[in-house]
């Protein structure tokens, strides 16, 4: 998927993260295209993910982490730079992050997963899981409109899963390597000093 194509590629969401933006939510709304991704890459990663031995969800069931893991890939999908959401195991890390907040958080999330799944069957007449790409992207796009300043509980979720999907995405072995492709720190084996011809004599 080109940048040409998305809109707001996921590298230029980079771009804003690598200079000190500040916080996720401070981005803006991601494109339609960004969200779509590729089916056949998500359901490749839901494969590979569950193929892995994983820790059983310290807050949400299994049907709720499945949702999550829609939406996040859905956020940033697969692409021919680097792995989603799914590979870098954001869900587990958004079911971490929940975990230890506080009451009111929880229950945004709680009560906000639940509203997918609401909107989907109102519009959809099935699951948000259950919908194809594009109606579940429409439904995101839709609630993604005011993400800047939310006022609807299905706003102010996809605000909350959106920053927690990029802040966990960007933590992870696959955000940071393969996505920004941070090398680390390394050492200078000399260092020459100043090389402008005017300074050289001084």
């Amino acid at each position: 998927m080109s940048d040409e194509k998305t809109g707001l590629s996921r590298r230029e969401a980079i771009k804003g993260l690598a200079v000190g933006i500040g916080t996720a939510g401070s981005l803006p709304i991601l494109h339609q295209n960004v969200l779509a991704g590729q089916d056949h890459a998500r359901h490749t990663q839901a494969g590979q993910a569950a193929a892995k031995k994983v820790e059983p969800p310290k807050f949400f069931n299994t049907g709720q982490m499945a949702l999550i893991a829609t939406i996040s890939e859905l956020i940033i999908p697969t692409d021919d730079h680097s792995p989603g959401a799914i590979a870098a195991e954001v869900p587990a890390f958004i079911d971490l992050m929940i975990s230890e907040s506080p009451a009111e958080t929880k229950k945004l999330w709680t009560d906000g997963l639940d509203a997918m799944d609401h909107m989907s069957r109102e519009k959809f007449q099935v699951e948000f899981n259950k919908a194809t790409s594009a109606q579940q992207t429409e439904i995101l796009t839709a609630i993604s409109r005011n993400e800047r300043t939310p006022q609807t509980l299905e706003e102010r979720f996809f605000r909350a899963i959106k920053n927690l999907t990029i802040d966990g995405y960007y933590t992870s072995e696959i955000g940071i390597h393969k996505e920004l492709q941070y090398k680390g720190n390394t050492y200078l084996k000399e260092f020459k000093g100043c090389t402008h011809p005017e300074h050289i004599n001084g």
